[in-house]
């Protein structure tokens, strides 16, 4: 009580939180998986139940979006990587709560920089996207979180332009890439993919309050005389 009191979400108390119908464990090192991410999971079910695929979770923090896509896609591999050795930790041992852990792989990788694949299906990113200067305006519970999941820098768009450059190469030729945004920030990454040339077929959808939540593309890869 005297924790939930001085803000600390009583998710990082109970040491539990419910995403997709599966139990997850969290404390302060990984954000809170929240229903709003739903949306984009669903997006990447929809499009793969019913295929074989291998799926990229990048910036997977708590493991939530890996492993339900693990759990529900049952012909899928997914890779799920992040930054923090810790999250990586308790992604795993999320994996092994819900018995997936045979059909997922973990990577600590500072976005693009340890991957080596270049045939993935799909690749799925929540990543940090609050803009730094709106941080401290936040409620006490967000402000408790881990700081670099939230920091999106000045503009809240660094990542997603990193994800526009690097995305493309590890992504088979008509793989999609699924982003989950900010309320207000659909037509930011919208244009932001668009300019990179590298994207076609781009949608958003919003969530159950009627946000823009998540963004969606198509790559075409260049041909080699081009590149």
């Amino acid at each position: 009580i005297d924790r939930i009191c001085k803000g600390i979400p009583v998710q990082y108390v109970t040491n539990k939180q419910e995403f997709m119908g599966l139990n997850f464990y969290v404390d302060e090192d990984v954000l809170i998986p929240q229903p709003d991410t739903e949306i984009l999971v669903e997006e990447v079910i929809n499009e793969y139940k019913d295929k074989q695929c291998l799926i990229m979770d990048l910036c997977t923090g708590s493991g939530a979006i890996g492993i339900s896509l693990a759990k529900y896609i049952e012909n899928s591999k997914i890779i799920a990587t992040d930054i923090s050795e810790r999250a990586i930790q308790i992604s795993k041992l999320n994996a092994e709560k819900n018995t997936v852990w045979k059909k997922m792989k973990f990577i600590e990788s500072n976005m693009f920089e340890n991957i080596e694949e270049t045939e993935f299906d799909a690749i799925v990113s929540n990543p940090p996207y609050i803009e730094t200067d709106v941080i401290e305006s936040l409620s006490t519970q967000v402000k408790n979180e881990p700081y670099m999941a939230l920091d999106g820098g000045l503009d809240g768009l660094k990542f997603y332009r990193i994800i526009a450059e690097e995305a493309w190469k590890h992504i088979k030729d008509n793989g999609k890439i699924f982003l989950e945004i900010g309320y207000n920030q659909r037509e930011a990454v919208e244009n932001i993919l668009k300019q990179s040339g590298k994207y076609y077929d781009i949608y958003s959808k919003k969530d159950l309050g009627d946000n823009d939540r998540i963004v969606v593309a198509t790559v075409r890869r260049p041909t080699m005389k081009s590149q």
